[in-house]
């Protein structure tokens, strides 16, 4: 009776998230559970499965390239399970840590002859990406992992850009976890956080428009000013001729020697007084009405750098409170004994494809025993509780234990308290002895990679491209938000020098970015 009821419940489960293929998949696995010799034949490769129990939105995705398979995990545990096929020798797919960048339900190949890859969720710009394909029951893609083709188009509609996608060289699973370095988030932090954000949503809009107009104010003040120096050289000009006639005809009456010689240069002379007295008086005019022009100039210019600095902050301010609302990411390498912070801006990528992320935090941290290894540890809040937030751990590389990895790095006090208040479900930590890889980059969120496993569909890839963002000062088309300047540096940051691996691997160099995230 039990197993019929286990039965019932997985089937009625499998029809909410997959398709007929799929349920068909998920049924012989239930049935063979009842029937040993069907359990025995099955052994070999992992079976598709659904939890029998209604699933939330997937949080994680662990692939496994020892067991082939892949497990989607939400709030409250495993949802979905199913075979999968990783990179063959040569063209392994690599280990690490990486999220879902970019969602195409009928992706065609670039890299591979227009290979069909249906529904297909990226993991990097290289090409490395979870779609459907064929699964012969062992390795055998040229990077990306392959789900089975029901599976897949499942499984398509429930992600969202920036789920975490962990691919450990070993079995992993997330396993509750409390610490004192995690977020503890303020409750009513959260709760003030929407009304905050429109708040200053509409101040930094009030603020654009005063800028914008103290910009045109002083670009008219400007040209109305353009003309000043050319008409004042004119009134010169006129004055100086003006002096020279007089001057002309002081010398001419002097030289007179009859009186109707005389009478004539006194006449010339006063016509020429008059002229200079009237360029005189033209001249100190135009001086005079130039200075206000001059002034205002000044005064519009100096409004304009005011309101633009106004702006800036109102802006800046704005986009901290809209990006509080999304989860947060943090990465602290071992390799770099930095700490790096990412959220999701949820604005298209200006040259199409993926989402950009926020990527302007990178301080310092101090690691004890920095030269001994930390592993890498992802720490996930899964979901709120009384406490705040209940987090978990997967670790896909020993080193220190995940609390004592947590226990050897000292952070910036004031980036938690910047980052705590506002914490939410599906924020993580990361932890790692590896740097940041190379692509790493503005339509990312972390990628980094264990360099002391094969890689061979990763780096025989082409790498992504360096990519230029320049700011169009807007956010969701309305002139204040997230723009920003972002260049991959071409020259990468040292290998780990704990896994130096012939210098075959290059990793992300953070560029200075004109803003601050708070």
């Amino acid at each position: 009776m039990k197993n019929r009821l286990t039965t019932a419940q997985s089937t009625l489960a499998m029809r909410r998230w997959a398709s007929p293929c799929t349920i068909a998949l998920a049924t012989l696995a239930v049935l063979a559970l009842v029937n040993p010799a069907t359990a025995a034949k099955q052994a070999r490769q992992p079976a598709e499965a659904v939890a029998p129990r209604e699933a939330g939105e997937p949080i994680m995705a662990i692939v496994s390239i020892k067991s082939q398979q892949v497990t989607f995990y939400d709030a409250d545990g495993w949802i979905l399970r199913a075979p999968v096929s990783t990179g063959t020798a040569g063209r392994e797919t690599p280990a690490g840590v990486f999220a879902v960048v970019e969602k195409d339900k009928d992706h065609h190949s670039t890299m591979y002859d227009d290979a069909w890859m249906p529904n297909m969720q990226r993991i990097t710009w290289n090409g490395i990406a979870l779609h459907g394909g064929p699964l012969p029951g062992y390795a055998a893609s040229h990077g990306c992992v392959r789900m089975p083709f029901g599976f897949a188009e499942g499984l398509f509609d429930k992600t969202n850009i920036g789920m975490r996608v962990i691919i450990s060289p070993n079995d992993a699973a997330p396993i509750d976890f409390t610490h004192p370095s995690l977020f503890v988030p303020k409750r009513e932090a959260i709760a003030a956080a929407p009304n905050r954000a429109d708040k200053l949503s509409a101040e930094a809009e009030e603020a654009t428009r005063a800028a914008d107009e103290a910009k045109k104010a002083a670009a008219m003040a400007a040209k109305e000013a353009a003309s000043l120096p050319a008409s004042l050289r004119k009134l010169e000009q006129q004055k100086a001729r003006a002096d020279a006639e007089l001057a002309f005809a002081d010398k001419s009456l002097a030289a007179a020697k009859t009186d109707q010689a005389r009478a004539k240069a006194e006449e010339l002379k006063q016509k020429a007084a008059t002229r200079a007295a009237d360029a005189a008086t033209q001249l100190d005019t135009a001086k005079a009405a130039a200075q206000p022009k001059r002034d205002a100039v000044a005064a519009t210019k100096e409004a304009a750098k005011a309101t633009a600095t106004k702006k800036a902050d109102a802006v800046k301010a704005a986009t901290d409170a809209k990006l509080a609302l999304e989860p947060v990411s943090v990465y602290i390498s071992r390799a770099t004994q930095k700490l790096y912070v990412r959220r999701n801006t949820h604005k298209p990528a200006p040259d199409g494809g993926g989402e950009v992320f926020d990527t302007s935090i990178e301080v310092p941290v101090t690691i004890r025993n920095p030269d001994q290894p930390l592993g890498t540890h992802i720490f996930t809040a899964m979901a709120k509780n009384d406490a705040g937030l209940r987090w978990s751990v997967v670790t896909i590389e020993s080193g220190a234990d995940a609390r004592d990895a947590l226990d050897r790095i000292t952070i910036p006090q004031d980036v938690w308290d910047r980052i705590a208040p506002t914490a939410l479900p599906r924020s993580s930590i990361i932890i790692s002895d590896e740097p940041l890889s190379s692509e790493t980059n503005y339509r990312t969120e972390f990628v980094a990679v264990l360099s002391n496993q094969p890689q061979g569909g990763f780096i025989t890839r082409k790498p992504t491209a360096p990519m230029d963002i320049a700011s169009d000062d807007s956010w969701d088309n309305g002139g204040n938000g997230f723009g920003f300047f972002f260049q991959r540096d071409p020259n990468p940051q040292p290998v780990n020098p704990r896994r130096q691996r012939g210098g075959q691997y290059q990793y992300y160099q953070p560029q200075p970015m004109p803003r601050s995230f708070w």
